[in-house]
């Protein structure tokens, strides 16, 4: 939650997690109402989803992996991107954290 507060401090909201099963109920016991606030997806690592309005009408997200190694990918997109444009391009991100966690290469051309 430290690392939640950090972000909101700095003008992110908290949009949304990738958490293993174990996490999710760690997470649960200590704030049972997470998962009515945001979206959890189940995953192999656990991260969160961070968004915030950037300059030129342009809106910043960033998937933050929760772990003691700090890495973060970060996207911006422009006003007009459709929604699927933008669902498509965090679906790359969520593959591209769980490649860099289990060392595995990033696939290319979905």
């Amino acid at each position: 939650m430290e690392l939640v507060t950090t972000y909101l401090k700095h003008g992110w909201d908290l949009k949304g997690a990738l958490m293993q099963p174990s996490t999710r109920a760690e997470i649960s016991a200590v704030k049972p109402d997470l998962a009515t606030e945001i979206t959890i997806k189940d995953s192999s690592v656990d991260g969160l989803w961070f968004s915030r309005p950037s300059h030129q009408d342009r809106v910043a997200w960033e998937l933050r992996l929760l772990s003691e190694t700090q890495y973060a990918l970060f996207e911006t997109f422009e006003p007009e991107e459709t929604e699927e444009e933008r669902e498509e391009m965090k679906l790359e991100m969520e593959a591209k954290l769980r490649d860099y966690v289990t060392g595995s290469p990033v696939e290319r051309g979905h």
